[in-house]
């Protein structure tokens, strides 16, 4: 008996040639509606679905293949008596192969079509076709990509069959496939229905936008993967290709120029937290000003601006070796300067999109997911201050406490007249991270502001501050010694502002 392959496919790349080669090898091919005209225009001997059936196509296409007869060919089990027998009994003849892909739910969804039109791209009958081969993949072959048409057909050549491990893959890969549609489809329905996703449960289909050279180091592979309804947030204007450490430190600049979007701001990246970050009367000057605080450090950091780059700021950038370029756009000439001057530098241009609102960790004990958000910016109309408020640092503060939440904990941040002069990050102890900034100030810490992610736990990291010439802190606050921590602040003279957030970044 001939062997029989089910094809039935909205996307028909490759669907044609499929056919005829598997006629030529002595195959039958069954089809359905538009698939069915397009073998038969083309000459392609093809059984219609409703020939097998006896039963017309209904409800407007609704439903086609969701028959025994069908569904029958495809789950009986070849080798067990009983389903043999069933197939006997019912003339049921058994189907080999099914090439199915799904109704462009995706792409409906991305051209901004209605309810209506989304819920009648949701794919019924192919889903199901798929999911009773992959599970009978022991006698039956399911291919979901176009790109796999060719290899399928070679192994047949070669071996008279698709082998058992080929249908294996395929199976694998195909329930993958319908596991993704599934997901992109609750996405889709959320996103035009205007649900969230629940808390108990989370499936988040993901589509690897590109293979990364390595993750972080050699040994660890990597890519970059998006939900498929989701868009990649950054535009890639020249450079090489972005690594897995680029992104890393990208995500960092992002979240740093979104909170200084109020001002003419600039960051330096390294490692995922800032070693520069300051604001300017021009995007070169707060460049400039940023790349002072660690000019060391910033070698080949990250940098992201808040506003358009002209050739200026072209010019001073290009000045350092520099990995990553963020900026919301750039003038003509100033890329075609870094382009020449920095071949090598990834610049890109973001309008302040992002891909996903929560914020997700894998970890050996299970994925962490939070919300994503930054902290809300401090008020002084609900904080509290402690000694001598002192507005006139307001800006400088806030600057500061903007360091802070995007560095790594243990964090300080040290800021004058715009600028970030100290930061201390990723330190075990906060006295630490408060002699490291004083360090790396100077005599820049006298007269400057500055900031901590968490409370002071005890009062020797305020003392070390007054000691470098801090004269005002800003801190959440919520230790149980604040108020020992507030007494000496007042006794060394150093204003402090209770913010009532915390900015934690692991």
């Amino acid at each position: 008996m001939k062997r029989r392959a089910l094809i039935s496919v909205a996307d028909k790349t490759g669907a044609l040639e499929l056919g005829k080669e598997l006629v030529q090898l002595g195959w039958e091919v069954l089809s359905s509606s538009g698939t069915a005209k397009m073998f038969r225009e083309a000459g392609v001997p093809v059984i219609e679905v409703s020939d097998i059936t006896k039963f017309p196509h209904i409800l407007g296409g609704r439903v086609k293949t969701l028959h025994p007869l069908v569904f029958g060919g495809i789950l009986a089990r070849r080798d067990l008596d009983s389903d043999v027998k069933d197939m006997r009994d019912h003339n049921i003849t058994g189907i080999d192969m099914v090439v199915v892909n799904l109704y462009p739910f995706e792409k409906t969804a991305r051209s901004g079509a209605d309810l209506d039109a989304l819920i009648e791209n949701i794919d019924i009958g192919g889903v199901a076709l798929i999911r009773a081969a992959a599970k009978n993949y022991r006698y039956v072959a399911v291919m979901t990509d176009p790109s796999d048409y060719a290899a399928v057909i070679e192994e047949i050549k070669a071996e008279g069959n698709v082998t058992l491990k080929t249908r294996r893959d395929l199976a694998l890969r195909a329930f993958d496939a319908t596991a993704r549609y599934d997901a992109t489809i609750g996405d889709g329905l959320r996103r035009e229905m205007g649900e969230k996703n629940a808390e108990s449960a989370m499936t988040i289909p993901l589509v690897r936008k590109q293979e990364l050279r390595y993750g972080e180091n050699p040994h660890q592979s990597a890519g970059v993967y998006l939900p498929p309804l989701a868009d990649f947030p950054v535009e890639q204007l020249a450079g090489k290709e972005l690594s897995y450490n680029n992104l890393l430190d990208l995500d960092t600049a992002m979240r740093a120029t979104a909170m200084m979007q109020s001002d003419i701001g600039a960051v330096v990246i390294k490692h995922t937290t800032p070693c520069g970050m300051a604001t300017g009367k021009t995007v070169a000057e707060a460049y400039d000003r940023a790349f002072e605080c660690d000019s060391l450090s910033a070698f080949g950091g990250v940098v992201g601006v808040t506003r358009h780059i002209d050739l200026a700021t072209a010019e001073s950038i290009s000045k350092h070796f520099t990995e990553v370029l963020l900026c919301p756009s750039i003038d003509g000439d100033a890329l075609e300067l870094l382009k020449t001057k920095r071949k090598s530098l990834r610049i890109m241009t973001w309008k302040g999109g992002r891909v996903f609102d929560r914020q997700m960790v894998s970890t050996w004990c299970g994925l962490l997911i939070q919300d994503d958000q930054l902290a809300p910016l401090p008020d002084q109309a609900k904080g509290e201050w402690i000694g001598t408020p002192r507005p006139d640092l307001w800006d400088d503060l806030v600057l500061a406490w903007k360091v802070a939440a995007v560095s790594k904990s243990n964090s300080v941040a040290m800021v004058k007249d715009g600028e970030a002069v100290g930061i201390g990050m990723g330190f075990c102890s906060r006295v630490f991270a408060v002699e490291f900034a004083a360090n790396q100030a100077g005599e820049k810490a006298k007269g400057a502001v500055m900031a901590s992610d968490a409370f002071f736990p005890f009062p020797d990291g305020v003392e070390k501050a007054a000691a470098a010439g801090i004269v005002a802190i800003i801190q959440p606050g919520g230790s149980v010694r604040d108020d020992e921590v507030a007494k000496r602040a007042q006794e060394l003279g150093v204003s402090m502002f209770i913010s009532g957030h915390r900015t934690f970044r692991h």
